[in-house]
């Protein structure tokens, strides 16, 4: 177990690294000398990266704020979104993913859950604006209605609008979910243990649950970065189609502007969050499938 923690941090320290790296980069295309050669690049990339050594992201374009205090001041607002929405990924997600990833139920569900994981996300997040505003009556958002709405609301009102963007972002966390679970629940269906583990007069109810657990939940717990991934992907579609100002709106604005100060730092605190959830995952996942070799 230590020798594989130690393996993954050091491929973790590697990838942070590389971010890092990335980021500076796309930060020193802010310079005003970056455009004039590889050599100016460089340069305005070594600057970047010695300004990153010292937590100094440069200075956003669009309000001339300090990048790092744009990401603070956004970054929660996503945040919020991401691991709320995680909650409900995984409440919706598991019981799918579980109920239709062995037997006669994967091979009837998978075409429409196909279908289904593989439509917009923005189309999810049209679907429930409509749901909301026509059959629930609930407000909204449009215009700049949750510009300077809070993580937490402070009413009903709030409460509603902000149900919607983590809908939205947990829709799309629970497509990855199930579909992690469904691949691993498909990946041992057909393990020649089975049979043995049958043969030897086991249960099919011992069987799924003493062997086949572990491994299809460590499947999931694997493929952690995936979902988080996932989920900062949905969270970036929902603040732009609810207008809700977090840092993945930011980022979008950012691209859409050029104002690589900023696009930089955001994409590397999502860099940082998705990879440092794939490791824990992964060092989580370990211990399940070393429990299912030795039953």
């Amino acid at each position: 177990m230590l020798r594989f923690v130690s393996r993954e941090a050091g491929k973790l320290a590697l990838s942070l690294a590389g971010a890092v790296l990335l980021a500076a980069a796309i930060s020193a295309l802010a310079a005003p000398d970056a455009g004039g050669g590889a050599w100016q690049f460089l340069v305005a990339w070594g600057r970047a990266l010695d300004g990153y050594a010292h937590l100094d992201f440069g200075h956003s374009a669009m309000t001339g704020r300090a990048a790092s205090d744009e990401l603070a001041r956004h970054l929660p607002l996503t945040l919020g979104l991401v691991f709320e929405g995680l909650a409900i990924a995984l409440i919706v997600g598991i019981p799918i993913g579980l109920s239709f990833g062995s037997g006669p139920a994967r091979r009837a569900a998978a075409p429409l859950i196909q279908i289904l994981s593989a439509a917009p996300i923005f189309c999810a997040g049209l679907a429930l604006a409509f749901v909301a505003g026509n059959l629930l009556h609930w407000p909204v958002p449009s215009g700049d209605a949750t510009a300077g709405l809070a993580l937490v609301p402070h009413d009903v009102r709030e409460a509603e609008i902000l149900l919607l963007p983590v809908l939205t972002v947990g829709l799309a966390g629970a497509a990855a979910t199930q579909l992690s679970l469904r691949r691993a629940g498909a990946e041992i269906a057909g393990q020649p243990w089975r049979t043995q583990l049958r043969r030897m007069g086991l249960s099919a109810w011992e069987i799924e649950t003493v062997y086949a657990m572990p491994r299809i939940f460590a499947g999931l717990l694997g493929d952690l970065g995936e979902v988080m991934l996932a989920l900062f992907s949905a969270a970036a579609v929902a603040e732009w189609v609810f207008n809700y100002a977090g840092a993945a709106d930011l980022f979008v604005k950012s691209v859409a502007l050029r104002d690589w100060a900023v696009v930089a730092p955001v994409l590397l605190a999502f860099g940082v969050l998705t990879m440092i959830a794939g490791f824990t995952g992964r060092c989580l996942a370990f211990p399940l499938l070393a429990t299912g070799a030795e039953s």
